[in-house]
């Protein structure tokens, strides 16, 4: 019985401990989330506006004409050394790096992943890439993570619990949704759900929500006119939607792979595809300023409702294009904005249209930006719940939340029966990695 109380004792005292080191990443995650921003903002002013301006500014607002095409080929032969002569664990856009690092090296990341992954990636998007900076970010928060545990010596759980907790973290520095943060480590990267695992994460995520209000501010990341309440027929049309949006995410992903086996064929080293891949985005990007870089001011245009049918279709198609390309040569950079413009300019064109034609169904153009943007990414990743609660804390939108996870849950079969991986784990099953039986919810 005393035997029994003293390990319960110790049990205490380490989740204690973990936690606490697990605030300290949090705060860490938090200060290289804003200082990769910030590395986004001057690379971008420096490449395309020739000022040395930490100002947050559009690649898509610059006036170079012809010489802005040069600018991505140059952000990817700049990419293409690092990984060469670097680490290539930079390539790639982050969570499937940190899913292997747990899977496969008892969570241990290279110590060099934590200055080259951001540099990289804001080398990248800075230069036009049409990435994300989330994936980068929650890459950094977990290499922050291993790093820490693989110096103070904890086990093995331990340090994962410690990745995921930067990973959250980095994830609520960038779009201020801790929930959803707590719940993407828990999909994609504990693999579990008990107290000792999780706690950590959500006191890490905790921390960086309040340190997010002094580092950027209290806005919804995706401002957005209220939503309607949804009626009956309107929610029958967002369930149906759920159908689609599932069908465009396995496309999608499938599309992604398809380009990654195509760069294997190419007589030429992998140093040098980022390069290749920067000539078509930036020749797709002086078509369509709008695809360079991040872009979440498309997204929220489409949430508003302040998209064309004309720019927002042409965002579904070519910010698909330019991304699934730049992302397959093995470049540095995320997902999860890529895939909520595409997703959210699709429901955006899928709502206005059934507006237009039938407006007695009561759809409401917004919200079905709104899950069209969740769908694609619970569709993709199949990580349900992070995708739905998601769009909610960015939004903060409580109308949406049924129609968010009945599309979600939807989009989510829908991928289930129609692929055997997803997004993240097609890439890290090719390099022979068991992936867990959480992640097939089928025989």
């Amino acid at each position: 019985m005393l035997h029994q109380t003293t390990v319960e004792i110790e049990k205490r005292r380490r989740l204690l401990y973990i936690s606490g080191i697990a605030v300290a990443i949090a705060c860490i995650s938090v200060v290289v989330a804003k200082f990769l921003l910030l590395m986004i903002s001057l690379i971008t002013n420096i490449f395309y506006f020739q000022t040395l301006s930490l100002a947050d500014t559009e690649a898509s607002d610059n006036r170079m004409g012809w010489l802005a095409v040069l600018i991505p080929v140059i952000g990817g032969i700049i990419v293409g050394l690092m990984a060469r002569f670097g680490s290539k664990a930079i390539r790639g856009h982050g969570i499937p790096e940190a899913m292997e690092s747990i899977l496969k090296n008892e969570s241990r990341i290279p110590k060099r992943i934590t200055i080259l992954k951001p540099l990289s990636s804001a080398i990248a998007i800075g230069t036009g890439g049409p990435f994300g900076a989330e994936g980068p970010i929650i890459a950094t928060g977990s290499s922050f993570g291993s790093l820490i545990g693989q110096v103070i010596h904890v086990s093995n759980q331990e340090r994962k619990i410690l990745v995921a907790s930067g990973a959250a973290a980095g994830m609520t520095a960038i779009f201020g949704t801790p929930l959803a943060a707590v719940l993407l480590a828990i999909e994609l990267l504990l693999f579990e759900f008990r107290a000792k695992s999780f706690i950590p994460v959500v006191i890490a995520s905790s921390v960086a929500a309040i340190l997010r209000y002094i580092f950027f501010d209290q806005k919804p990341f995706f401002e957005m006119p209220a939503m309607q309440s949804p009626t009956v027929t309107a929610f029958v049309c967002y369930l149906l939607f759920g159908v689609v949006i599932g069908f465009l995410a396995v496309v999608v992903t499938k599309i992604l792979y398809c380009i990654e086996d195509l760069y294997e064929k190419i007589p030429m080293h992998w140093m040098y595809w980022p390069a290749l891949s920067g000539l078509i985005v930036g020749l797709v990007g002086l078509y369509e300023p709008r695809t360079l870089a991040v872009g979440y001011n498309n997204i929220t245009d489409a949430l508003s409702g302040n998209l064309t049918l004309s720019v927002a279709f042409s965002l579904v198609v070519f910010k698909f294009l330019s991304w699934s390309i730049a992302l397959s040569s093995g470049t540095s950079g995320g997902t999860l904005a890529p895939l909520m413009t595409i997703g959210g300019c699709f429901g955006f064109i899928i709502g206005h249209l059934l507006d237009a034609w039938v407006p007695y169904l009561g759809v409401d153009v917004q919200t079905m930006a709104l899950i069209g943007m969740a769908g694609i990414f619970a569709g993709s990743s199949r990580a349900v719940l992070t995708s739905a609660i998601f769009a909610f804390e960015a939004t903060r939108q409580p109308v949406g939340l049924v129609p968010l996870l009945s599309c979600c849950s939807i989009a989510y079969i829908i991928s289930i029966l129609l692929m055997k991986n997803t997004i993240m784990t097609e890439k890290i099953a090719r390099r022979g990695i068991k992936v867990p039986y959480e992640y097939f919810p089928r025989n």
